[in-house]
């Protein structure tokens, strides 16, 4: 303990404390105890409904976070615009480590490209983990693919090249992924079809089923209706194939290499987040995920992989440099 040896002395430290302050040292010391993260709730923000599988994953992170971090972590869904609503709010929040998004690809890597006056770009964003990884399947109506011997891709652009503009497929919207694969195989094979968007992938997979439309790229969800046999598969998107249809061939084994999208789930933050924020919810992120509730609600949807940051920045520039050509060149824009 300091001991003053005079009331000279001891005003004289008393003084150079209070110039202390008055030049900002004592403020920093304060703002240094402020800093300390987290040190109040974080918002995890969902820009789609509640209930979706985008949703499952923030509650899921959301909840193994506030034991691991000991602060409280909620979700708030904000939907609305395919996803952009959410997404601004967080680009625009402060990047302080207590506002994050839990978001799907095409809000990340394809809305900023296709909405002509898009509030953010994803380069507003600091990539967090690239949390799920998730395939796309070329599902065909049976009964129509029975009746046109369709048992493959190549049957299939056969069809639509002799039978210019007969050919229709569905997806969750205009500009999202599964649209764009599709583009990306019609312009690789040469041949036109009608896009006709719905609400919800959901919805244009029903409508496959029911044979209001010809075709869809469609998620690990259809599996069920595939085995059932109210949906066939024609191959699917990543480079190999996958567990859950382990007969079905890769685009690649059909013939079209370059149709090897898959789309993810991921969380991120506003850009200019602390590198030391975006470290420790990585790591902690890792953990919440690593435990058996995630895996067997996950997994039927895709594979966890928890990508670190430097690797989901990657992917994400990757992504948006080959959707930008896709859309420039089939000049897709929303207003």
């Amino acid at each position: 303990m300091t001991m003053f040896s005079s009331r000279r002395n001891f005003l004289a430290a008393a003084t150079s404390v209070a110039g202390a302050s008055a030049f900002g040292l004592g403020s920093t010391i304060a703002f240094a105890q402020d800093k300390k993260w987290p040190a109040k709730m974080i918002r995890i923000i969902v820009p789609f409904p509640a209930g979706s599988i985008t949703d499952a994953m923030a509650r899921l992170l959301a909840d193994n976070l506030s034991k691991s971090l000991g602060q409280s972590v909620i979700v708030e869904n904000k939907g609305g615009a395919n996803g952009s609503i959410g997404a601004t709010s967080v680009a625009r929040s402060a990047p302080d480590g207590y506002t994050l998004l839990a978001t799907n690809s095409s809000s990340i890597t394809g809305n900023p490209l296709i909405y002509k006056n898009s509030p953010y770009k994803s380069t507003d964003f600091a990539p967090i983990s690239l949390v799920l990884d998730a395939p796309f399947i070329l599902n065909v109506n049976p009964e129509w693919a029975e009746k046109h011997s369709i048992n493959s891709v190549k049957d299939l652009v056969a069809f639509a090249k002799s039978h210019p503009s007969e050919l229709s497929y569905g997806s969750g919207g205009v500009g999202n992924l599964a649209h764009l694969a599709y583009v990306m195989l019609s312009n690789d094979g040469e041949f036109k079809a009608s896009h006709v968007p719905y609400k919800a992938a959901s919805q244009a997979s029903m409508a496959v089923m029911s044979g209001e439309v010809n075709t869809s790229f469609d998620t690990l969800a259809s599996v069920p209706q595939i085995r059932s046999g109210k949906l066939k598969a024609l191959a699917v998107t990543p480079k190999e194939r996958i567990p859950q249809m382990p007969d079905v061939p890769t685009m690649a084994e059909a013939g079209f290499p370059d149709i090897d999208m898959t789309f993810w789930l991921g969380l991120l933050a506003p850009a200019g987040t602390p590198p030391d924020i975006i470290e420790k919810l990585y790591e902690y992120s890792k953990q919440a995920m690593s435990v058996p509730a995630a895996n067997t609600l996950l997994s039927a949807q895709g594979t966890i992989v928890m990508t670190n940051p430097k690797d989901f920045a990657a992917r994400i520039a990757s992504e948006t440099k080959q959707l930008a050509e896709v859309i420039k060149r089939e000049n897709i824009i929303l207003d």
